[in-house]
């Protein structure tokens, strides 16, 4: 799904995000409720960027990446948690883009999220280039979203994935366990 949203374009470079697990919800510019087996996810496109709401009988998790006014926590490069039963898994990255590169692979995203039946990308007015994009998908018992914030003018994309799942017991064959092997 694509939208313009009607907002003025708050976010202005890439350094200006913060991540944040477990927020109350932001009010939202839009939403795409999904379910995907069994779990209910909501994808919130912000006036300053995304918040992913998910639940399922095991429990709930937000994440909010966004510039968070008095936030102390920027964007991490990675974050592994435990969350309950469940597996957290954060990683950001940034690219710097030529302004020809930006336009084509801003482009190629909006048109892969807009036809997805899981995304959700807003544009923001004044430029077809400044965009937020999330797109989800539930894979072997764990639910992933990708995120993309993109700064036109700075020619940055910041892209994020994230994966939440059940915590899978290591299981270590008996014999492994004695000092002998046997």
């Amino acid at each position: 799904m694509l939208t313009t949203l009607k907002t003025s374009y708050t976010d202005t470079r890439a350094a200006d995000l913060a991540w944040a697990l477990g927020r109350e919800p932001l009010p939202a510019l839009a939403t795409l409720d999904l379910e995907l087996a069994g779990a209910k996810l909501q994808l919130r496109l912000l006036g300053a960027s995304h918040q992913v709401l998910l639940e399922e009988e095991r429990g709930s998790c937000s994440e909010t990446v966004a510039c968070i006014p008095g936030s102390s926590t920027p964007l991490p490069l990675g974050v592994a948690k435990r969350i309950g039963d469940w597996e957290y898994e954060f990683a950001a990255r940034v690219e710097v883009l030529s302004p020809g590169s930006f336009a084509g692979r801003a482009q190629e995203l909006l048109a892969l999220v807009s036809d997805h039946p899981n995304g959700l990308a807003g544009v923001f007015p004044g430029s077809p280039h400044a965009f937020t994009a999330l797109l989800a998908q539930r894979h072997e018992g764990q639910v992933h979203w990708r995120t993309w914030h993109a700064y036109p003018q700075d020619g940055q994309l910041v892209a994020t994935r994230t994966r939440v799942g059940v915590r899978v017991p290591v299981s270590v064959p008996v014999h492994e366990l004695s000092p002998s092997g046997v």
